[in-house]
């Protein structure tokens, strides 16, 4: 019986929030937070680890720092990505607050669908992976993992690391990343 460690990065600070951007980068405060995450993290590393990360800026531009490091490839990979907003871009920090005080059961097929395919995806790693991403991606994957079907399960800070393990198809939590002393952006 092998398990597989995973670290579900969540990006550093962006330099514009939820519903200012749909894709900002990372704010001078993120770029330092992603070069720490990678010094602390790359000594727990082994040979072999994979790297993912959201297609988006923030996400990337953190991965970036560890990738380097370790003189490996990212691998961009769309089920990773920040939960879709069904809302337009300037409504989106008022859906948030409401969704994350919600529940998974009642939610419609795109945002069931999208955490189906985040959690198909961990489940299909077959090596120790580092996976640069979100807020509400982690949530989702703990939530999962502690069989909670609340869709807040923690506030994880930018460039935290919180750590699964993959074993017999099933996703358990290891250790939640650092809180939260930002806010959500």
């Amino acid at each position: 019986m092998s398990s597989i460690p995973l670290y579900l990065v969540r990006h550093g600070e962006a330099e514009a929030h939820w519903g200012q951007s749909a894709d900002p980068g990372l704010s001078k405060l993120g770029h330092r937070q992603a070069d720490d995450c990678a010094r602390e993290l790359a000594p727990r590393l082994g040979p072999g680890t994979a790297l993912f990360s959201s297609p988006l800026a923030r996400a990337l531009q953190t991965a970036e720092p560890l990738a380097r490091r370790m003189g490996v490839d990212v691998s961009v990979s769309e089920s990773f990505r920040e939960i879709p907003a069904p809302v337009p871009l300037s409504e989106r920090r008022d859906w948030l607050r409401g969704f994350m005080r919600e529940a998974w059961t009642g939610q419609p097929d795109s945002l069931l669908n999208w955490r189906q395919r985040l959690l198909e995806a961990l489940h299909a790693t077959s090596t120790p992976s580092v996976i640069f991403t979100h807020f509400l991606v982690i949530n989702a994957v703990v939530g999962h993992s502690q069989g909670s079907e609340r869709t807040l399960s923690f506030w994880p800070d930018n460039a935290s690391v919180t750590e699964i393990q993959l074993a017999d198809g099933q996703l358990t939590l290891r250790a939640l990343g650092r809180a939260m002393e930002t806010v959500v952006n």
